[in-house]
């Protein structure tokens, strides 16, 4: 899978690796690469633990189905 990020955002991200080699974070990441595989995770958490911190990002951002299903835990990722 390839996955194409807009130049611009592109910039920001890089800067945020910057600032965590710098200045050290909680989840300090070391490239773009990293930093974007770390974030898709968290989003595929979010989508089979309903409870979970990472659910946040989802609702916040429109990506939860509307549908009881994607209501249930699922202990391992896909169907």
């Amino acid at each position: 899978m390839n996955i194409k990020i807009h130049p611009e955002v592109l910039k920001e991200l890089q800067y945020m690796i910057e600032l965590h080699q710098e200045h050290g974070a909680p989840a300090k990441m070391e490239s773009v690469e990293s930093l974007v595989g770390y974030v898709l995770a968290s989003i595929a958490d979010g989508s089979r633990r309903p409870g979970a911190w990472e659910r946040q990002l989802l609702e916040m951002m429109g990506l939860v189905a509307e549908s009881g299903e994607h209501q249930n835990y699922r202990g391992q990722y896909g169907k």
